[in-house]
C-alpha cells in the first residue's frame, strides 16, 4: 500500500521538478523552455517569432503551455494561449494535458483562463478532477464540477477522486464530492477499496468516518 501511494504521488508530482532540456534542442528552443520556466513572457514571444514551433516538447514530452503551467507561468500561458497553432490539449506522456497541471498546481486563475479557451474537463484515465481532489482545492473542484466534469471518472487502477482525496486526507473535498453525488461505494481495481477504506490504510480515520456517517444517513430508515 504505502509503495503504491507513493507511486501514485509520484505520477502526481511529475509535474514539479526535473530537467526541461533535450540535447537536441536548438538554442532558441532552449530558450523558449527556460523563459517558460521563468514567466519570461517577452522571451517566449521572441522565440516564436524566431520560428520556434509552440507545440515543441521538452526533454520530458511536455509542450511550452504544460510547462508554463507546471511553473506557474501564468503570462507565458497566456502568450501560448494567444499563439495560433498552440494545442491547448496537448498530453505529456503520463497523460497530462495544461488543464491537469493548472488544477494540480491549485492555480485557479489558469484552471478559469483554460477552460475559457475551450480546454477539455474530462479525458481517460487521469483528469484534472482528481489533480483538484489530490490537492484538496475546494474552489477548483467546484468549478470543475460546474463544468460536468465526471465525479467518478477512474485512473488507470480505478482510483475516483472521492478515492484520492480521501486517502490525501483532504476532507473538504471529500465532502464537496459526496454531497455532488459521489459514489462511495465504488472500489478501485487494485486493492479493491473504498474510499473510506482508502483513508483507513492511510491513517485518517476521520476521514473514513466522515464517508461512512454521509452512506449511514443516505440509508432508508
Amino acid at each position: 500500500m504505502r509503495r503504491t501511494r507513493r507511486l501514485i504521488l509520484l505520477g502526481l508530482a511529475a509535474a514539479v521538478a526535473a530537467p526541461v532540456f533535450a540535447a537536441e534542442q536548438s538554442d532558441d528552443e532552449v530558450e523558449f523552455f527556460r523563459a517558460a520556466q521563468l514567466d519570461g513572457a517577452d522571451r517566449v514571444r521572441k522565440m516564436l517569432a524566431r520560428g520556434v514551433n509552440p507545440n515543441i516538447r521538452d526533454v520530458n514530452g511536455e509542450t511550452g503551455l504544460i510547462v508554463a503551467m507546471r511553473y506557474e507561468a501564468l503570462n507565458v500561458a497566456r502568450v501560448l494561449l494567444d499563439q495560433k497553432g498552440t494545442d491547448i490539449e496537448a498530453k505529456a506522456p503520463n497523460g497530462n494535458t495544461a488543464l491537469m497541471m493548472a488544477a494540480f498546481r491549485n492555480n485557479k486563475t489558469a484552471v478559469l483562463e483554460l477552460l475559457q479557451r475551450g480546454a477539455q474537463v474530462n479525458q481517460k484515465g487521469w483528469t484534472a478532477l482528481h489533480y483538484a481532489a489530490a490537492a484538496g482545492s475546494v474552489e477548483i473542484t467546484t468549478i470543475l464540477l460546474d463544468k460536468y466534469a465526471y465525479i467518478d471518472a477512474e485512473t488507470p487502477s480505478g482510483m475516483t477522486p472521492l478515492m484520492i482525496a480521501a486517502r490525501e486526507g483532504q476532507e473538504k473535498v471529500v465532502e464537496l464530492l459526496l454531497n455532488q453525488g459521489a459514489d462511495a461505494t465504488l472500489k478501485d481495481g487494485g486493492f479493491h477499496l473504498t474510499a473510506a477504506e482508502f483513508a483507513l490504510k492511510a491513517d485518517k480515520p476521520w476521514i473514513a468516518k466522515t464517508i461512512n456517517t454521509f452512506l449511514a444517513n443516505k440509508k432508508p430508515r
